[in-house]
């Protein structure tokens, strides 16, 4: 049986909310991804995945067993498939959204030693949510990569209110796309050498 060694790359849709932007914009980043050789890419749309709060009496990092929680376990078996991620979220409230964090509580040992990169949206770029985040990876014992994509309120607003294209709106940004894909392949390959 020939052995798969493609890079597997999972794109997290950070927003379940109704008129959301971020199905757009992880759509959008997995086909960026999808131009580089040797890697497979999944979107992980957290509607999918309708999980409770995290409830449990054992914290995710001491688990002994997956949990039982159907939509936790579907998505814990997804985050363990991957080798990197890139998260789209909005920010709210000088944060991510809740609806992410929880689906990134409900999980340890998966992310461990796997790549980060980030996609944001906001008043500031998401600048802020994305800081949140990095904090949270570090603690998953993961690597958050140093280039994101901001896209700023004034860039961002006029397509949310139909006011302008998406399409313009990511084509403006396929150079910054190209960096960060390219530093995240960069520590996938590495990565996963070192966990082999």
């Amino acid at each position: 049986m020939e052995q798969d060694t493609s890079l597997h790359i999972k794109v997290i849709a950070g927003s379940t909310r109704e008129g959301r932007f971020s199905d757009k914009a992880a759509t959008w980043i997995a086909e960026e991804v999808k131009k580089h050789e040797g890697v497979k890419v999944e979107v992980l749309d957290l509607r999918d995945y309708d999980m409770p709060f995290f409830n449990e009496s054992v914290s995710p990092s001491f688990k002994q067993a997956p949990y039982t929680n159907e939509a936790v376990a579907r998505f814990t078996l997804k985050i363990g498939e991957g080798d990197a991620f890139v998260i789209v979220t909005p920010e709210y409230n000088r944060g991510t959204s809740g609806v992410l964090k929880n689906a990134i509580d409900w999980v340890y040992q998966e992310w461990n030693n796997k790549p980060v990169a980030f996609l944001s949206y906001g008043s500031v770029g998401g600048a802020r949510a994305i800081e949140q985040l990095r904090l949270t990876a570090i603690e998953l014992q993961m690597a958050p990569i140093r280039t994101a994509i901001h896209i700023s309120g004034e860039r961002y607003f006029p397509v949310f209110f139909g006011k302008a294209s998406a399409d313009e709106l990511f084509s403006s940004l396929s150079e910054k796309a190209k960096e960060m894909i390219e530093q995240l392949l960069w520590w996938t390959r590495a990565l996963k050498t070192a966990r082999e």
